[in-house]
């Protein structure tokens, strides 16, 4: 089960960067272009919403089965697995939702692109560098690696 749900966390981090970056590039191009707010810009923001949840409740179970969590937080890769990936992608996953939910409620389609295009570009961001720092500390993983 643990090494079934590593490796669809492990993949489907592809949809969601895929997904983020599609989704931030269109909210940028809308926001700069003044450009209307589609019913295809919401389902692309939604399925990107999506999207990282579930990878958020993947990564939630494996936080109680994986073994990388029960090693001390004096060990890097302990450290990097209990508090600081974990810390980096619960804030990624409120800037998608808060990003998305604001979104909603403003009229403007501007606003709407800007608040995705900002709330979803720091998420990316943030993911991102979640996966530069664990290339750094855990010993034979890389970025487009699939462990």
């Amino acid at each position: 089960m643990y090494s079934i749900l590593k490796s669809a966390h492990s993949g489907w981090r592809y949809i969601v960067l895929i997904l983020l970056v599609i989704a931030v590039i269109n909210a940028l191009s809308g926001w700069f272009g003044k450009k209307n707010y589609t019913e295809g810009n919401r389902k692309l923001n939604v399925f990107t919403l999506i999207s990282a949840h579930i990878q958020f409740l993947i990564g939630l179970v494996l936080y109680f089965l994986s073994p990388l969590t029960k090693l001390p937080m004096s060990d890097a890769i302990g450290r990097y697995f209990k508090a600081e990936h974990t810390a980096m992608m619960i804030v990624a996953i409120v800037l998608i939702t808060v990003g998305n939910a604001k979104s909603k409620r403003v009229a403007d389609a501007v606003d709407k692109h800007r608040n995705i295009a900002i709330f979803f570009g720091l998420a990316l961001v943030l993911i991102v560098v979640s996966i530069l720092v664990m290339t750094k500390n855990v010993p034979g993983r890389s970025f487009f690696g699939i462990s």
